[in-house]
């Protein structure tokens, strides 16, 4: 019987490369299709109101940006109980220390899923408001997806070439091909905002 498995992508797309988590389920939804049990989910800062799917999920693959301490632009896998540990050591944003509760809070209630797997990329700008992903950390994403595809080959999966469910993602038009092209120059765009997310100012 195929496993339950969330595949989750978490960050903040409004800071540069604290979005690389989103991007990758993003890009991961957009190219391959799961068979029945499987849930690809833009976690974006959501916290404990993870809870639900985690509960869910006998597997877990998480991607998301991770100060390492390597080179930017570093992949670096962490499994199992390393993860919540690893992710704890070196916080870099609000949404780490979210992640953590909701492992910590599903490890309590007793639903934690039975294997973790975090796919995680040395950031390069995180202080860059409305940014994108820089170049070295862009693209780690196919890279990032690959190791999630062999992990679920591993866990007997059902996977083809194709479009996953987008219920759990964020709308179209935040996404990067849109949210990247879409965002004003320098010139004209202060970096401490973006218009894009405040109608009727400026």
């Amino acid at each position: 019987m195929q496993p339950s498995v969330l595949i989750l992508g978490i960050g903040n797309v409004l800071w540069a490369d604290e979005g690389f988590g989103v991007r990758c389920v993003e890009r991961l939804a957009a190219r391959w299709s799961f068979g029945p049990g499987v849930t690809v989910l833009d976690g974006g800062t959501q916290g404990l109101y993870l809870l639900p799917f985690m509960e869910a999920a006998d597997r877990l693959i998480v991607f998301d940006a991770v100060d390492y301490g390597l080179v930017p632009g570093t992949m670096k896998i962490v499994e199992d109980e390393a993860v919540p540990a690893f992710m704890g050591a070196k916080k870099m944003s609000l949404h780490q220390t979210g992640f953590q509760d909701v492992i910590a809070t599903a490890q309590l209630m007793g639903y934690c899923p039975d294997h973790l797997l975090l796919i995680g990329c040395q950031p390069e700008e995180l202080e860059d408001y409305g940014g994108g992903l820089r170049a070295v950390v862009a693209a780690q994403i196919d890279p990032a997806i690959e190791v999630a595809l062999a992990r679920l080959r591993d866990w007997g999966v059902e996977m083809r070439p194709g479009v996953s469910d987008a219920t759990y993602l964020a709308d179209p038009s935040i996404r990067q091909d849109a949210y990247e092209t879409g965002r004003p120059s320098a010139d004209v765009a202060c970096r401490v905002g973006d218009a894009r997310f405040f109608p009727g100012e400026g």
